[in-house]
């Protein structure tokens, strides 16, 4: 089978759900590769910039040190939420150990969801896609059976054919799912290692300041 006989052949239920995986796929390869690249990048320069932070003999002078090492913002943003004014809000109520934890948590977050973004289409590529080519070979074979038996009798080589055809379907589903749980498993462990990264720094960080104005 080729692919032009595929379009001949196909109607538009397996057109749709043919481009739909095509686009699944398309779209978990562009993530990977370029999640691939910032992760790789980060995975570098957070520990860098951790080490330039507290080499520096100051708090401003460590922040401008971060700022050569940090260019993907990860460490930085927690460095300046650490800043921000507090004064006459209910976020300055309690004491600075409390604030500090609640201004690093909501940096930390937010870089986090930054690194996060495209695991949601990977794990979603990953779940449906093999339901989707299962369901292009159900259509495929009820079309292929539905339209023999409208000839009269069935022949093996008559049948085997279209359902070859249909079959594929279901190896495209599949082929579109393993490389997309593979990386979403693999980029969130290297997600995970960064994560663990921060919140020590955070936790570091957070004992540093509330130790200094206490």
């Amino acid at each position: 089978m080729s692919l032009n006989d595929f379009w001949l052949h196909s109607d538009v239920v397996s057109v749709v759900l043919a481009v739909l995986l095509l686009v699944l796929s398309v779209g978990s390869w562009v993530v990977m590769a370029w999640k691939w690249r910032l992760l790789s990048r980060v995975s570098r320069d957070v520990p860098r910039s951790v080490a330039a932070f507290w080499q520096a003999p100051g708090f401003e002078e460590g922040r401008q040190r971060v700022a050569q090492f940090d260019p993907d913002a990860c460490v930085l943003p927690l460095l300046e939420a650490s800043l921000l004014p507090l004064g006459g809000t209910l976020a300055s109520s309690g004491d600075r150990h409390h604030q500090l934890t609640r201004v690093l948590r909501d940096a930390m977050q937010a870089v986090l969801r930054r690194l996060q973004w495209g695991q949601t289409w990977l794990a979603t590529a990953g779940a449906i896609s093999p339901f989707i080519g299962l369901l292009g070979t159900v259509w495929g074979i009820f079309n292929a059976l539905a339209g023999l038996t409208q000839g009269g009798a069935i022949r093996i080589e008559e049948i085997a054919g279209p359902v070859g055809e249909a079959l594929v379907m279901t190896a495209a589903g599949l082929a579109v799912a393993i490389p997309a749980v593979l990386g979403y498993n693999f980029l969130g462990r290297r997600i995970g290692h960064i994560e663990a990264e921060l919140e020590g720094f955070a936790h570091d960080l957070r004992a540093l300041l509330a130790g200094s104005e206490g």
